[in-house]
């Protein structure tokens, strides 16, 4: 029996006792203290276990709440500092946003010194690069690359005159996907850059270039050096230098040719 269950025993007979003596005596102000009290230990007697316990919690209970009181204003520091890390995670992300335009202006405004102002096409200075940048991303990616040096000429008399660079760009451009680069070297040859492309989709792809240039002129004779990461070689300059020698390797025929370097 625990403490409430005794004091309401305890105010009942309080209230029985006083109630006698009104009784005995004839006197109101016992009658109204009997009443009070049996008031009293009916209250204490209706009052429900858990309510009285929160009346009167114990030393558990006050832990139970601090603790749980000390939880919630923890999770909602945690949210604050959440918050705050998401804020400044934005506003760093949107300096590089603003750095990428500002390059990308910068790369607009020299667009002129990249490309060739005959043809529109890249420049040498850009296709080194650009092998650069290919063979490191198919390294990381393990895909292919392929690089072309084609020239395309007249044989005149036994003279090799250029053909018209605007018909051979022309030719080019149609042929080639948005993921290829395509650039003409200061010497007029013109230099190829083909995205996951191995060895035969090389080949054919200079072969649809040679169809396109002979549907215009078919007096145009077109050679072709083909190489390809990592089959020919695993560095741009490497694979370059295997591209230029099997052009020079294709310029002995006197008709159209596609050769491709030797494997390593």
């Amino acid at each position: 029996m625990n403490s409430r269950s005794l004091a309401a025993i305890g105010l009942g007979i309080v209230g029985l006792v006083l109630g006698v003596v009104a009784a005995t005596s004839g006197s109101g102000i016992f009658a109204v203290l009997a009443g009070i009290a049996a008031v009293a230990a009916g209250g204490m007697g209706l009052i429900p276990g858990g309510v009285a316990q929160s009346m009167a919690p114990d030393g558990q209970s006050v832990a139970e709440l601090e603790d749980a009181l000390a939880s919630q204003v923890q999770a909602r520091i945690a949210a604050e500092d959440a918050v705050k890390s998401l804020g400044a995670q934005l506003a760093k992300a949107q300096n590089p946003l603003e750095g990428t335009a500002e390059a990308a202006d910068s790369v607009v405004n020299s667009t002129a010194v990249l490309t060739d102002p005959e043809t529109g096409l890249f420049t040498e200075d850009y296709f080194n690069v650009s092998i650069n940048a290919r063979i490191a991303a198919a390294r990381r990616h393990l895909r292919p690359v392929a690089i072309a040096v084609i020239e395309v000429v007249r044989l005149e008399d036994g003279a090799r005159v250029p053909a018209d660079a605007g018909l051979v760009s022309r030719a080019i451009t149609k042929t080639l996907r948005e993921a290829d680069t395509s650039c003409r070297m200061t010497d007029g040859r013109f230099g190829l850059v083909l995205e996951d492309t191995p060895e035969n989709g090389a080949i054919w792809t200079v072969e649809r270039i040679r169809r396109e240039v002979n549907e215009h002129e078919s007096d145009l004779t077109m050679w072709a050096g083909v190489a390809c990461y990592p089959s020919h070689a695993f560095d741009s300059a490497n694979l370059l230098a295997q591209a230029s020698a099997a052009l020079k390797d294709a310029r002995d025929w006197q008709q159209d040719r596609i050769e491709v370097a030797n494997p390593q």
